[in-house]
């Protein structure tokens, strides 16, 4: 008994390793999970606060999302909601916008910007040059005897120099296109200021309402007062207007009287120089109004064919 009290008690101690290394994918996973709930919720929310008509226009867009950039129109977006409208712009919330219309209206603002610029380029420029032929008939004593047959109007179309007839002091020969040297004076002032003009001109001849003599058949107001516009052309050209900046040299006889209420007074015999703006260039360039030539002109018929009397 003494013996196996005193045996020896012997202890095991079992030794513990630690856990075996693993990685965080589950953490990857839990958070790809709880946005995934998230998103999930907000889809809810919205759907849930979206009407109905909304909720169609948004199932029809995902049905054919290319309709409204392929095709124009209104888009499924079109509606004001909590929804953006979609296109291009990720901030409207009033529909879908093609990108070729907003460069169509880009183009549009840029072209009316430019002629609202030249506009008031030329506006500058008209009424410079009618200041400087002001200056030029007041500063000139044989100009300034005929001021009363030089009248200057800022038109729609530009600057408007009209050199009329009047009763005892016509400015040609009755029934010519000969150029009288007063009238001659007159021509060669205003061509040498219209030298540096930037704009072109037109030029215009008119007469009164007189039938001349055997027009119906023969030589008539249209082909004098054509005649009387060529005359004057080539005094201001003389004179050193540029030729090139003519676009337009016409008669117009008794068409445009100055007054209509006596189409035989002599203040309806002129010559009209237009300094034109640059919008009258492209108006009178785009203009579609058929052309009428000096045959067609001859075989007008004048509502007086007895008379004798040329303007």
């Amino acid at each position: 008994m003494a013996e196996k009290k005193l045996q020896p008690i012997i202890i095991k101690r079992v030794k513990k390793s630690g856990h075996a290394a693993h990685g965080g994918a589950w953490k990857i996973a839990y958070a790809d999970f709880v946005t995934a709930m998230m998103a999930f919720f907000l889809l809810m929310w919205l759907l849930g606060s979206t009407a109905k008509g909304d909720l169609q226009g948004i199932a029809a867009y995902f049905a054919s999302p290319l309709k409204v950039s392929m095709q124009g129109g209104d888009g499924a977006g079109s509606s004001s909601s909590i929804i953006p409208g979609g296109g291009t712009d990720l901030s409207k919330v009033h529909g879908q916008v093609r990108r070729s219309d907003s460069t169509e209206n880009t183009a549009r603002r840029m072209d009316i910007n430019s002629r609202a610029e030249r506009a008031r380029q030329d506006a500058q420029r008209i009424k410079a040059l009618q200041a400087k032929i002001d200056a030029m008939i007041s500063g000139n004593p044989k100009l300034n005897e005929y001021r009363s047959q030089i009248r200057m109007d800022v038109t729609p179309d530009g600057l408007q120099i009209q050199i009329v007839d009047e009763q005892n002091r016509p400015m040609f020969d009755s029934g010519s296109p000969l150029v009288k040297p007063y009238m001659r004076d007159i021509l060669r002032e205003i061509g040498s200021a219209l030298g540096g003009v930037e704009n072109h001109i037109s030029l215009a001849g008119h007469t009164d309402a007189t039938p001349y003599g055997n027009g119906d058949k023969g030589y008539s107001n249209w082909e004098l007062s054509a005649d009387r516009a060529n005359a004057s052309r080539r005094e201001l050209v003389a004179a050193g207007m540029p030729d090139d900046k003519l676009v337009r040299v016409v008669g117009l006889a008794a068409s445009d009287p100055l007054d209509a209420k006596d189409p035989r007074a002599a203040i309806n015999r002129r010559i009209t120089v237009t300094v034109l703006t640059r919008e009258a260039e492209e108006r009178l360039a785009g203009r579609s109004a058929p052309q009428v030539t000096i045959e067609q002109l001859q075989s007008e018929k004048q509502d007086n064919p007895q008379a004798t009397a040329p303007p």
